[in-house]
């Protein structure tokens, strides 16, 4: 904040050729190093298109439709750090409800701008195309209200102070924005107002040391701690202190199927996964029986926790938050997480490290070249496959739970929208991320019925020269819902369309390598030739799974217990 201050306020242009609304707006976001924006045309926002046209230094990235745009903006955001998102009113932002949503749950920071029907056609209620033919234009962002942090209708007169505090907003919440500006005033010159100086937060010092040293008395006693690592942790960039913290006190470290990828798997000390009652039963013993859990940024969700069966003693767990901790059932506020981890590693606790050596369930597993392809013999292939700085978007669904348990290398991005979890997310966030850093290599996880949601992305990767390596898994249908419903057999709603995924680029009319596999020797070849073309073009490798119902061994064990759950029920 200080910083866009001292630049607002030393630049000659803002006192001597005011800058638009358009202009300014388009300076805040370019300060905050976004350099593409995301969205649809629509006529309420030709002015801020055109604008953006003639603004040096980002450039507008049109998708196919605005949920995918919504997706795509997403994707940037866990990359860079932020994003920018333009839709049209009604008509456009609407699409764009479902990932702003799924932004706003997943505490991931989009900047959505929505262009509305000029103010005097507003002030005069006149229906207008894109509306409720009622004469209400504020009605659709009192809905965007309930899924964004923060909502404000720009003017001229209040641009220069209600920008700065929207952007500011969403990174301190990491949750998107909403901005409305109709479009005969995205071209008028701001009038100048003095933006306030933000302090920076800070911990309120007596209760950073109240609960330091409630921590402290439990490690006084502890044989046994763990570092349990969550989504938050990445969201809120403490991932840096986390692995110092680890270092620091030398205790074996896990993370939860949200935070994945928040840890470095490389590490020493690092276990795996903890997936409650569906994950390695090592690794749940080990967190299970811990005499002191540090859980950073913990989401306690049901997908999280494996339906709850995550088991954790609050009594002996430190769950530090983004601007709170709680010890035991101790609350202790207004306590920022960077400040409590800094603290907690000057406690001088010194541990012994792993005891014994962890096993990773893909670690071991051999593959016989002529088998046709499964899931016991697809993942360990993906695990010696993957490279350090890879991006990986995972797809919910068959592929977010398999994928949760291979083993990362360094310094790898891993994208999934675990707690939303809506259907045709990864294809769209892919090509956001491939916007966002396309000199690393990216990687995307999805199934036949995901991609058949959001395919048209596909064309906008091509268009705009993304090079990603699809998967493609084609298990004839939505294998993860077959799982999740227990209580009926071969339903017809969880049936697709056979497509031919392969030929999808012929139709979108790109170039791409493509190929169709069927066994493990076929993917790894396709895999070595795949890393070879993508320097040129997109590749999509089309995994043709035998068996419907075939999973890796947690949804195994998730199904096996919500089976149990349905006879209890029809026994009552």
């Amino acid at each position: 904040m200080d910083k866009m201050k001292s630049r607002v306020s030393t630049d000659s242009n803002y006192d001597m050729a005011p800058k638009t609304v358009g202009q300014y707006l388009f300076d805040c976001l370019k300060w905050e190093g976004i350099t593409e924006i995301f969205g649809v045309a629509g006529d309420y926002n030709f002015t801020l298109l055109d604008t953006l046209e003639r603004y040096n230094g980002i450039k507008f990235i049109e998708g196919r439709n605005e949920l995918n745009s919504g997706y795509a903006s997403d994707g940037y955001a866990r990359i860079k750090g932020i994003s920018a998102l333009i839709t049209t009113f009604g008509v456009g932002e609407l699409s764009a409800c479902n990932p702003i949503a799924g932004a706003n749950s997943e505490h991931v920071p989009i900047i959505h701008i929505v262009g509305s029907p000029p103010e005097k056609d507003q002030k005069e209620h006149k229906l207008m195309h894109h509306t409720l033919m009622d004469g209400n234009f504020d009605v659709f962002r009192k809905m965007y209200e309930q899924i964004t942090a923060y909502s404000v209708v720009l003017t001229p007169e209040n641009a220069m102070i209600e920008i700065p505090a929207a952007i500011r907003i969403a990174k301190e919440k990491k949750q998107p924005v909403y901005l409305v500006v109709a479009d005969d005033l995205v071209a008028k010159p701001i009038m100048f107002r003095e933006v306030p100086v933000q302090q920076p937060r800070t911990s309120v010092k007596l209760t950073l040391q109240a609960a330091v040293d409630h921590v402290r008395q439990l490690l006084e006693h502890s044989n046994s701690p763990v570092i349990l690592v969550d989504v938050k942790s990445m969201r809120f960039g403490l991932q840096t202190a986390v692995q110092q913290l680890a270092d620091t006190m030398n205790i074996p470290v896990a993370s939860m199927l949200f935070g994945k990828g928040a840890f470095d798997e490389t590490h020493p000390n690092y276990i795996g996964m903890y997936l409650g009652s569906f994950g390695s039963t090592e690794v749940q013993s080990i967190i299970e029986n811990a005499d002191c859990i540090i859980a950073i940024g913990l989401v306690w969700a049901d997908v999280n926790t494996a339906s709850y069966t995550a088991k954790l003693n609050s009594l002996k767990t430190v769950n530090i938050q983004p601007d709170f901790v709680k010890v035991g059932e101790a609350v202790y506020p207004n306590v920022l997480a960077e400040d409590m981890l800094n603290a907690l590693k000057s406690l001088g606790y010194k541990g012994q490290g792993l005891l014994k050596k962890v096993d990773f369930p893909y670690n071991q597993c051999k593959t016989n070249t002529d088998e046709l392809l499964m899931a016991t013999g697809y993942y360990p292939i993906f695990q010696q496959m993957l490279k350090k700085d890879d991006i990986l978007i995972v797809e919910t669904g068959t592929f977010y739970n398999g994928m949760a348990e291979v083993r990362l290398p360094s310094n790898v991005i891993y994208i999934g929208q675990g707690g939303w979890g809506s259907i045709g997310y990864a294809t769209p966030s892919t090509f956001g991320a491939s916007i966002a850093a396309p000199e690393r290599r990216v990687l995307l996880f999805t199934g036949d019925g995901s991609l058949q949601l959001t395919a048209q992305e596909i064309s906008s990767m091509l268009y705009y020269g993304c090079k990603p390596i699809i998967f493609v898994l084609n298990n004839n249908g939505y294998t993860i819902e077959k799982y999740l419903n227990v209580k009926t057999k071969n339903q017809k709603y969880n049936k697709i369309p056979q497509w031919s995924y392969t030929k999808l680029v012929e139709t979108f009319g790109g170039n791409a390598f493509t190929t169709i596999v069927r066994t493990n020797g076929e993917l790894e070849q396709a895999i070595n030739q795949a890393d070879i073309e993508r320097a040129e073009r997109l590749c999509v490798i089309e995994m043709i799974i035998e068996d419907s119902m075939d999973a890796p061994e947690n949804m195994k064990r998730m199904r096996n217990y919500k089976l149990k759950q349905e006879m209890q029920r029809k026994q009552k």
